[in-house]
């Protein structure tokens, strides 16, 4: 169970939403004391906005692993820079590294942003998201034998359509329906599926059925099962080990 404590959101989303390296180190004892074994981080810029600094980066990822032990990853996302050379760049500058990081390869520069980050020893996490041409980018990539896990982005936020759209995406993976592997398509990386907003919950209630590693959190949802608001990461991470999450 990864939690995913803080993703794009911020205050204006929720005033829960952790921002500080501060916040987010009090986010994480919290959701590692609720049962989650990895953390997923976005950090956040003085004026708010995800950043790859590499000062905010050893900042944010001192203070987690200060208050806990367990691996910590970060995004390294388009919209937290947008140019594909300086984005690798930035990685190539980080002086403290985080133990994974995500790479959506649909986006531009993916494949040079997952090679800085397999130099540095960074694991990468391949964010193949639904809807996007990543799937079939990250089957035909050289890269694939090397990553530490395949990201299964379900962004179809619907309840009624998550858990098909989530089908398919595995399907084009070639990823075995019982099992926590991919198929040979992915180079048998292991796989953990979620989903977003209306349909993180039923993403993930799929993902325990099949056997995969999941996630939860504030970046993927504001709320719980039962549609009330949730009062942080933990209460998030309690309710989906409730739920058959692993």
């Amino acid at each position: 169970m990864q939690a995913c404590l803080n993703g794009g959101r911020g205050p204006g989303d929720a005033a829960v939403v952790p921002m500080s390296p501060g916040a987010l180190a009090e986010e994480a004892v919290r959701a590692v004391a609720a049962g989650a074994v990895d953390l997923h981080v976005h950090p956040k810029s003085p004026c708010g906005g995800d950043t790859l600094s590499p000062g905010v980066l050893a900042d944010t990822l001192t203070a987690i692993r200060e208050a806990v032990d367990v691996p910590v990853g970060v995004t390294t996302g388009a919209w937290a820079e947008p140019d594909p050379v300086r984005r690798v760049e930035r990685v190539r500058s980080w002086t403290v590294l985080p133990d994974h990081a995500s790479v959506n390869w649909h986006e531009a520069g993916a494949e040079e942003v997952a090679a800085a980050l397999l130099d540095r020893g960074v694991g990468v996490e391949a964010g193949l998201w639904s809807g996007t041409d990543g799937p079939a980018r990250f089957l035909r990539s050289p890269l694939g034998p090397y990553v530490l896990r395949v990201l299964a982005e379900v962004t179809d936020p619907d309840p009624a359509t998550a858990e098909s759209t989530a089908r398919a995406l595995l399907a084009r993976l070639g990823a075995s329906g019982s099992a926590s592997t991919a198929g040979d398509a992915v180079r048998r990386a292991p796989v953990l599926l979620h989903g977003e907003d209306g349909g993180a919950w039923p993403v993930l209630r799929l993902a325990g059925r099949l056997g995969l590693a999941t996630r939860i959190g504030l970046e993927d949802t504001l709320f719980l099962p039962d549609g009330r608001a949730a009062r942080d990461n933990a209460a998030l991470v309690r309710a989906a080990l409730a739920e058959g999450a692993s």
